[in-house]
Formats: structure tokens, sequence, C-alpha cells
């Protein structure tokens, strides 16, 4: 049986082939002149090409049907799979596969394991399979996908081999759907056989779930149950009791309280355990049962023994203010005139921050007073917010809707090191002065001396770019170190100042360079301290400051380099790491405290980058605007928070300048008249950022520069608008409603709208977001489903509680909700799933016959699972097609030329017998002719010169020869030429020359004139 047949796309093209009788009769009536055998040729060249056109416009196609039969083993690797059966089910592969694979016919085998993804072990190849141990990175086994499995083994057989596919499972999955799949598998001809995997029966307690209502208020007693599922010996009824302990938690933010903690015995079955309780504060809850049993043998697992709940109860208004621990009281009037206002506020120190943004969602707006990032003199103090609580307070505006207000005050904005944040982000203006007329100008050096402390040198590399990403683009920075040949700049600097650069257009290259710096041992400090004082002395900056980070080692620098630095108001700031004994700390301390700066302390290197974040702050102290007489702001643009407001405001001392964002969302609504460059000169602006508001006031709020404003007659109201405006709506959420649910790993956002008649609200243009819990933003788009109804979803993968925020219009309030995916439905106690198993198995593929579901897969494969044939018939035989027309077309084409060709040219083939005989050392008749004419021309010439010499010997001639027996016929030169030459071994009958006639004819004309 040949591979390869050919098949037509078109067959209806054929019958053009009806045509080669008519093509022949009228070729062999042209053609003839051709002769017989360019004729014949020419005709089967015509032949040829009209076959092969009519073949290329059939659509000619190859096909190749191959008995090759691939195997792919898919094995479930999940949870719910005991760990000792996820080694025989390799045993088992290993096995099946040496014991039935046809190598001589070529047969391939791989496998792909599966979880809650699939990934390929071993492509189908063509050998068996040796493999001791599993060795793809399941990166999540808490799910059963076995659809994702189906379909990647589908994609991964080569389509020329017939296909089956042995899955080796439980049946119990719980993402995707494989029965929909199956029909398209057996679509392709692919068989499935089945080697179901049979679970061990064992005790088994399960937390099922913690039932909350629904419509929870503040104050009000309600009931929560939680239900516990009790398995013994597999069986939900009819087992013993099981005891152990329950313990039910409420969680607000990183606040914990136990509601219940007691001893229980559970029945066989379900269990319900009530539990009243009030809740007094409005803020989102997670509450979360647990159970404990008392031996280990009634339960199997634990990942299964908790379940969690989310509410969240809405109150009044609440707003969260956050203050500096060490300005405490700046903003106590502040606080006592929102809250007379009936606006409920809460206040926090930035040393006891909120830890979650659960926590946050109990507030509408936050305000941080006046407070820095980084804020404490020495190690044990400092304290600063964390990049993760930035990132919180950011997400619950842009996600979530809350508003978000910024006070000003000496330590507040670029002078509070807030600058490149993403606090700065998400304010209607940047700390960084971008206006050169503005002299609001920084020098900061760094003195870096290597330390000897774990990881030192990556951590005087993070101080340094902490430092400079601080700084604004005015600001200038140098960094000096020891490069082993003595202290250095570590970029070259102006004229005037060596080794201080602008931040702004060199901070990218300054970053860079820190990145490759190798700090060495500095030796002693004064020269180093004699190059700072010198740049720092001479550069154009109304702060300067000096940082040295050492472990004290270097000798103390001289007496006159100090008072160097005291003469031109340069502070130094030293940092202690790691320092040697007491002489080094002293050292350091002494330089500190002589220069007015500060001193530190560090024994780990995690804090430097908030001890250089807090000390690079110093030079921008220029940011701190305090005119001369003060200043009256003005209101420039009408807003609904300054409604009602009198246009004509007090005075006041100062603020922190800042630069007007670039957007036309942005809006400034109060402006002081000083500086002369009004985009430095905002005091109050206000913008959207996504579902919230974000406002800035640059100046205090009373304590020192507005102190003017505390008997202000709009005091009250200025304030309260001004918070009230940023707020997250809170009113009546009217008719809308929102429910979430989970399955398949996937959380539904389900919204139903209805106008105040209960009619249904359509085409609303709802905002959604949703964050996981550890904050990650995820996509979440509402649609319209039916009227009144939107729908969307979200991926939930993780256990955790989730956060749901739905804006149904502008203006509107918020739609929030929480959302706790529980534990997989790996870790529930499930039996073998024969029905799906079964329904596999028993779909037939095209072509082929229904599968097997094998014997079952115990603690050991055993031999009559092995003996089970994967690589047995029953499906349909492998049939690959590929299109052959386009090279009968070129084939076509090539013959046609040789059509023309055989027509048009006659070819002369004796070249082929003449080179042979020249290969043979032979000469041709040609040759010979020429010869023998050259040889006749040469006698002839000879003879004549005789003839010549005779004539004058003798009386008289005879002027000619009348014999014709004499007469030489130039014929009979051609016939001697033409005439073959005779072999060898035949002598050649005798001829006479022509030389010899003669002169036979001379002699007889001599002997008849002697007669």
């Amino acid at each position: 049986m040949l591979p390869y047949r050919l098949s037509f796309e078109h067959p209806i093209y054929l019958w053009l082939m009806l045509a080669l009788p008519v093509l022949w009769y009228l070729g062999f009536r042209s053609l003839g002149v051709l002769g017989k055998t360019r004729r014949a040729l020419a005709l089967l060249l015509r032949t040829l090409v009209w076959t092969i056109l009519v073949f290329a416009l059939a659509g000619v196609q190859l096909v190749r049907v191959s008995d090759v039969i691939t195997v792919m083993y898919v094995l479930d690797q999940s949870e719910s799979i005991p760990s000792a059966k996820r080694q025989v089910m390799l045993d088992f592969v290993v096995r099946n596969v040496k014991r039935h694979r046809d190598g001589r016919r070529g047969d391939k085998a791989g496998i792909i394991v599966f979880g809650r993804d699939a990934s390929i072990e071993i492509p189908p190849f063509d050998d068996e399979i040796r493999l001791r141990r599993l060795e793809s990175l399941m990166d999540r086994s808490d799910a059963t996908n076995l659809e994702s499995a189906l379909n990647l083994a589908q994609a991964t057989m080569p389509e020329d081999t017939a296909r089956r596919i042995v899955v080796v499972t439980d049946g119990n999955e719980n993402l995707g759907q494989a029965r929909k799949l199956v029909a398209r598998v057996a679509a392709a001809g692919i068989g499935i056989d089945v080697v179901p995997v049979m679970l061990d029966a064992k005790s088994e307690v399960l937390v099922e779930k913690i039932d909350l209502p629904s419509d929870i208020r503040k104050g009000q007693p309600f009931e929560a149950r939680i239900v516990v599922n009790n398995y013994t010996d597999a069986a939900p009824e009819g087992g013993e009791p099981t005891k152990g302990k329950i313990r039910v938690k409420q969680k607000v933010g990183d606040n914990e309280s136990i509601l219940l903690e007691q001893d229980i015995t559970l029945d066989p079955g379900k269990n319900v355990f009530p539990l009243r309780h009030t809740i007094d504060q409005p803020a989102p809850y997670i509450y979360q049962a647990e159970f404990v049993p008392d031996s280990k043998d009634d339960d199997g697992l634990r990942q299964n023994n908790s379940a969690t709940a989310y509410t969240h109860v809405r109150g009044q208004g609440r707003v969260l203010l956050i203050e500096d621990r060490s300005r405490l009281g700046d903003f106590d009037l502040l606080v006592s005139r929102l809250r007379d206002n009936n606006i409920e506020v809460v206040t926090q120190t930035n040393d006891n921050l909120f830890g979650s943004l659960a926590e946050l969602q109990a507030y509408d707006a936050v305000i941080l007073a006046g407070v820095p990032r980084v804020s404490g003199s020495n190690e044990n103090e400092i304290v600063s917010f964390t990049d993760p609580q930035i990132e919180m307070l950011v997400r619950n505006t842009q996600q979530l809707g809350a508003g978000l207000l910024m006070l000003g005050g000496p330590e507040a904005f670029g002078a509070g090191g807030w600058t490149g944040s993403e606090i700065e982000k998400a304010m209607p203006v940047d700390f960084k002065i971008k206006n050169a007329k503005v002299q609001a100008v920084g020098a900061l050096a760094l003195i870096m001396h290597a330390s000897e402390m774990a990881d030192g040198n990556h951590w005087q590399k993070v101080i340094c770019k902490s430092a400079i990403e601080q700084l604004g683009p005015s600001d200038l920075a140098g960094v000096l170190h020891w490069n082993f040949n003595g202290d250095a700049w570590l970029w070259g600097g102006y004229p005037s100042s060596p080794g201080l650069l602008e931040v702004g257009p060199n901070r990218r290259n300054m970053l860079a360079r820190i990145s490759k710096m190798t700090p060495g041992d500095m030796p002693q400090f004064d020269p180093a301290m004699k190059m700072a004082v010198k740049s720092l002395s001479s550069a154009p900056a109304s702060v300067k400051h000096c940082i040295i980070i050492s472990d004290g080692d270097p000798s103390d620098p001289m007496p006159g380099t100090i008072a160097a630095f005291k003469n031109n108001n340069i502070t130094i700031s030293t940092v202690a790491v790691a320092s040697h004994g007491l002489a080094g700390s002293q050292r350091l301390q002494k330089i500190a405290t002589q220069t007015g700066g500060k001193y530190y302390s560090v024994k780990s290197g995690r804090a430097l980058p908030r001890i250089f974040q807090r000390e690079a702050r110093r030079v921008s102290k220029p940011l701190v605007y305090e005119p001369p007489g003060g200043a009256v702001p003005e209101v420039i643009f009408p807003h609904a928070l300054l409604d009602g407001i009198d246009r004509v405001l007090p005075p006041v001392t100062g603020f922190v300048m800042t630069q007007t964002k670039d957007s036309p969302l942005a809006q400034v609504l109060i402006q002081s008249p000083k500086p002369d460059q009004p985009e430095n000169a905002t005091i109050l602006a206000a913008w959207t950022y996504g579902l919230g508001r974000t406002a800035v006031l640059t100046t205090d709020a009373g304590a020192r520069w507005a102190s003017a404003w505390n008997d202000w007659a709009d005091y009250d109201k200025f304030y309260s608008q001004l918070v009230r405006w940023l707020m997250r709506p809170t009113g009546d959420t009217g008719k809308f409603t929102i429910a979430t649910s989970v399955k398949d790993g996937q959380v539904q956002v389900v919204v139903n709208a209805l106008a105040n008649d209960d009619s249904f609200l359509d085409f609303l243009e709802m905002n959604a977001t949703a964050l996981d819990a550890n904050l990650n933003p995820i996509p979440l788009s509402m649609r319209q489903a039916a009227p009144g109804r939107y729908v969307g979803s979200f991926p939930a993968t993780t256990a955790g509680s989730y956060f749901v925020n739905v804006v149904p219009g502008p203006g509107a309030a918020p739609l929030t909700t929480g959302v706790t995916v529980p534990y997989s439905d790996e870790y529930r106690v499930r039996e073998t799933n024969l029905a799906l198993i079964e329904s596999l198995a028993a779909t037939e593929p095209r072509g082929g016959t229904v599968g097997e579901v094998t014997a079952p897969l115990e603690n050991r494969a055993s031999e009559e699972l092995v003996e089970t044939n994967a690589f047995r018939g029953g499906l349909a035989l492998a049939r690959s097609i590929r299109d052959a027309w386009p090279w009968f077309v070129l084939g076509g084409c090539c013959l046609f030329l040789g059509d023309v060709m055989v027509r048009r040219i006659a070819f002369d083939f004796g070249w082929v017998s003449r080179t042979i005989k020249k290969m043979r050392g032979e000469q041709d008749s040609a040759t010979q002719v020429v010869t023998r004419l050259d040889a006749l021309r040469k006698n002839k010439s000879q003879i004549d010169e005789d003839l010549q010499k005779r004539r004058a010997n003798v009386r008289f001639e005879p002027t000619r020869v009348e014999s014709s027996d004499d007469q030489v016929e130039l014929s009979d030169i051609g016939q001697a030429t033409s005439k073959s030459t005779e072999t060898k071994s035949v002598e050649a009958p005798p001829q006479t020359s022509y030389t010899e006639r003669l002169l036979e004819a001379k002699r007889r004309a001599r002997k008849d004139k002697g007669e």
C-alpha cells in the first residue's frame, strides 16, 4: 500500500480530460511536417501539459495515510489526588508504553500533567518513556482543570497520526467544563480512555461557610451562622461524633478580636452554630470561623478547617486625619471644628498607621495634616509611610472613590519628602519647582565611607539613590568617595562648585553612576570634608547640607575644616553604621553637633534609606515660602466648595510652594499674590482623580501660617465644605443593589438599577473597579445584560478578600462590597466522579470506536491495568492532505516550454557518435576525407611539376586525353567521401586513384605515339 495517493478538491474539472482525443487529432494533422519521431514527442508533451493543467484546476492534493498511533497520557496532579498515587500514575505510564508501543510502526507517546493549569511533561516522541519522577513545575495544584488538559493534549498531538488520550484522574473537576470540550475532541477523531483514581475513605471535617445577613446596620443585633460538615469514613451520615474547638474572629484592618471560642462535639453530617452579635462602628468587617479537632485522626486536611465572610456596615461619613507625632496638637482646632459640623473625625499618628485597605474603607476621606513622609531623629524614632501604605492611600481614592486632602506645614509636600511618590501623582500640583526664577535651591554633598556591615556597599547605593530622588530639579548634589587613589567626586561639576551638579537634567545619569560606585575605606575625614566645604560654600544655593556615612574609623577632621562649615552655614549630619566602638561613635557625633546637624546610630541597613530621605529634606527648605509681611490669598476660580464663602480671605504668613500640574483638569481655586510666578503660588487646588477627588491646601490650618484664619467667620464653612466635597458620596443608594458570587475562579458582580418609580434604569455608564487581597487592581467592566441589570466579572484565583466598588453614575453614591473567595474545592470531601469518567470514555470519536474505562488505579499499577493496550486500533487512520496544484502548475509550464522546443528546433544527434569515436581514438569520416583531399592536392602539384619538365624534353605534347577511361569526375571524390570505411577485418576492394589513372593515361599516350 502506497503511503500517498491523489485526491481532488474540485473533481468536476476532470471532465476536461475528454478533450484529449480532439487535441491528438488536431496535433497529428498539424505536426506532420516534423517527422514521425518529433511529432510523437510533441503530442506526448502536449498530452502531459493538458493533463497537468486539468489536475491543477481540479485542486490536486497529496493524501498521506498513516497507521501510526500517538498516545498522550494526561495525569491529574491536583491536591485531591493523594501524593502516593501520583507516583503510581507515572509507573503505570512507563510500563504501559514499554509493553504496547509498536516501535517498528513508529508509535509516539507523551505526558501532560495538570492541576489548575496544564503543562507538557514530555512531548510526543517515538521512543519509550524513561522517567523516574514528574519534573514539571506545577504553579498551582489547588484546582482540577480537566478541560485545559484535554485542550492542550489535542493541540500537542501531531495530526498526521491516529490519536488517543489516556486520562488518569478522579474526575472531580472544579474549573472548566470537560463535557463540552470532549465533543470537539471526538470530532477530530481522537479517542479517549480513562483510568479512574479511587479516593480513599477517611474522616474529614469541613467548615463550609459563615452566613451573614445582607443588610447589617450600625447598632442593630444580627445572627451569624457557622456551618460545619462532619464526614466520618467518607459518609456524611452514620459515623462517630468528632470533638474539637470552634473559634470565630472578627477583623477590622489589622485589629482582630475573638467573638466565640468553645469546645464542641460535631455530629456526623451538617452542624450549624448560631452567633448573635452587634456592630457599633461603620466599617468593612471580615469574619473567620475555624475548627481545631482534638485528635488529628478525626480530620485529614487542615486547609478546609476555616471559612471567611465579608460585610460592610455603613454609617455617617467619617474622616481619617493623619498627623505627625512630633507636632501633636497643631490640628486640634480643625478636628474640633469639623466635629462641631457633624463630621466624624478619627485621628492617627504616623507611628501608628493603618495596615490594610480594608481599614481605609471605613473612611470616606483621608487628610494628611502637614505630615512628612519620614520623621524622627534617630534610628529608634524614625517612622515613615511605607510604599504599600502610600499605594493604599492612592488606591483608596483612585479605585474606591474616597477623598484625599493634603494640608501644608513646614514638613509637607516637597519639603516633607513626598516628591516623586505616588501621592504626588494623585495631587493636582507637582511638588517639584520647575521655574528657574524661583530660587528654591538647595545643595547636598554626600560623603561615603565603605562600611563593614553586611551588604554595606549595597545599602550605600540605596541611600544615595534615595537622597537624590528626594531632591528637586533645581537642587545641587554631589557624592564624595574614596576610590583607592584618594578622595574623589563621583561626577564632575561646575567650575565654581566642583562635584556638584543640578539634579533636574542629570538625575538619570547620577543614579546610573551611583549603581556602579564602589566606595573604599577612607583613611581620614579631613580631605573629603575640605573638598565638600569648598564646593558647597561657592554653590548658588540658599540651603547647604552635608551627610557623612561611616563607621567612625577615619581620623578627626582639622578644626579649621569644621570652622569653614560653620562660617558658611553648612550643616553636617552623620550616620554611624557598625561603628568601631565608643570612639568612632563619639567622633561622628562631635562632627554633627559642632555644625548643627543630626547624629544617627544605625545597626540595620534597612533604616538607612528612611534616614537619608529625612536628611535630604533639609535642602528642600527653600520650598517653604514665608514672604515678609505675609500675603493675602485671592479666590481666582469659582467652585462649588467655595459657595457662600467670603471672597476676602484672611492673610497667611507662609505656605509650601508647588508647581501647578499641566492638565486642564487641575483647578487652582485660591492663589497667593506672592511670589510673582503664579504657577508656584497655589494656596488651594482640587481635581478629580479616578473615582475619587483630591485637593491641596498649601498653608496650614492655623497653627503657624494661617493663625489669622482661626477667628475667621467662615472658618467652619470653608473647611467643612472642603472636606464634604472630597468625601465619598454616602447618600442613599436608592434602589441600586449589588450582589457577588464565585464560580469557576471568577467573581461575578451583578447590579440591579431601579428608579424611584420602580422603572428600570438603562444605559448607565458605570465605573467599577476591584482590588485583590494584595491591593492589585483588577479590571472590571460592567455591561448591561437585561433591563436595569448590569453584570461584570473578574478572575479570583487565590483565596482571600476582594473589594468591589461600583459608581452607578456621576455624583451617585458608590456601591461598595466585598467578596471572600474560600479555599479551593480540592479540599472538600469528594468521591471519584465516575459519571464524568464514563461520559468521557463513552464519546465515540469520528471514524473510530468508543474508549474504555480501565481498571482503577490503586496503590500500585496492577497487571490488569498495565495490560490495557492504549496503542490498539479502533481509530480512524490519519490522513494528512497537502495541496499539490502549485507544483503541478510549475511542472506544466516547464513541459510547455519543452513542447515549443520540440516543434521549433531540429536537433542533430550525430555529435553523439562522433564524441564516442573521439573518446575511442577513432577518426570520423569527415576527417579522413579532408586528409585525403590534402594528400591529393599535394600529389597533383608534384605531378604538374613533373609534367612540365617532361614536356620540355619531348617534341610535341598531346593536348587532350580523349579516352573516356582517363576522365575523372568530381562526383567520384564525393562518392568516395560518402562511403563508410570498411572494418579492418575485411579487405577493401582495389581502387585506382586519380593520380594512378592520370599516369596510366600518359603512358598510353606515349605508347600510341611510339607506335
